[in-house]
């Protein structure tokens, strides 16, 4: 559900759905309870339930603020294995410059078809939440096999050699990272308390009598408002490859594998002046 919702609708939309929608309802819930029991506003139960409002609300926002810290380290530590995984697969593609050209024109055939694959065919997959570990572990395996059929003829190649597998096995070993994250998600019970948590300490609000409506419903809909955005967090966060703030597979297209996201223009074409 929260993929779908993530998905398909922008951030925009989902605070005003999840933010809005909480408020509304919170304030629509008091008036309705107000009416009902009119003299709820005389405040006669304030003492009991301002104790019950500290001691949830205080129990509450540990629990939310723990499920954010985490889901905000989770996102920070994806985005730094995917700059990673594309730092070391630029690093490949400047080793094999050192390399006799034929074997640098596999390693970089490769070496693209595996950054095309990552950014074309697993990430969507990502997005959805499914990840598929072969849509690209034939790609990956084309550039072993590229630098295993590659025997140094000098000291000087044997030296970028040794680095280029460094770096190969070390995109291989963030490939595994970035996957595993892409199935990540908040566990059910953090999940049933942060929601749930919501659906006890914003009725309480009702209970809490004042002899002035406005600023009764003024204090119910800032409690919701802020639980609305608290909750609007725990949603954009816990997927980290989904939605307006998902991490971005920009660095596999920068620096030295910006080449290969570059077209090349057929043999005896030339630029058409404007």
């Amino acid at each position: 559900m929260s993929l779908w919702l993530l998905n398909n609708f922008s951030t925009t939309a989902l605070t005003v759905v999840i933010v809005g929608g909480t408020v509304v309802l919170a304030v629509l819930g008091s008036v309705l309870l107000r009416r009902r029991y009119p003299s709820l506003s005389r405040g006669e139960h304030n003492d009991m339930v301002g104790v019950t409002l500290g001691m949830f609300g205080a129990i509450y926002g540990i629990i939310l603020a723990f499920v954010i810290v985490t889901l905000w380290t989770q996102l920070e530590n994806t985005q730094t294995i995917v700059a990673s995984e594309a730092t070391e697969a630029a690093l490949i593609a400047r080793d094999a410059a050192a390399f006799p050209p034929p074997v640098r024109a596999r390693v970089d055939e490769a070496l693209s078809g595996y950054v095309h694959g990552v950014v074309e065919d697993q990430w969507p997959k990502m997005r959805e939440g499914v990840p598929s570990y072969g849509a690209t572990a034939s790609k990956l395996q084309d550039v072993y096999a590229a630098l295993q059929g590659y025997d140094p003829a000098s000291a000087r190649e044997e030296v970028f050699y040794e680095s280029a597998v460094a770096h190969l096995d070390a995109v291989a070993a963030q490939r595994r990272a970035r996957l595993t994250m892409a199935e990540q998600q908040l566990p059910p019970l953090l999940q049933l308390l942060a929601f749930g948590g919501a659906l006890v300490l914003i009725p309480l609000t009702f209970l809490y009598g004042m002899r002035k409506r406005r600023i009764q419903l003024l204090f119910v809909a800032s409690v919701a408002g802020l639980i609305g955005f608290s909750l609007l967090l725990v949603l954009v966060l816990d997927r980290p490859f989904a939605g307006d703030l998902s991490v971005s597979p920009a660095p596999y297209r920068e620096g030295a594998l910006e080449r290969y996201w570059t077209p090349v223009s057929p043999p005896g074409t030339h630029p058409t002046a404007s």
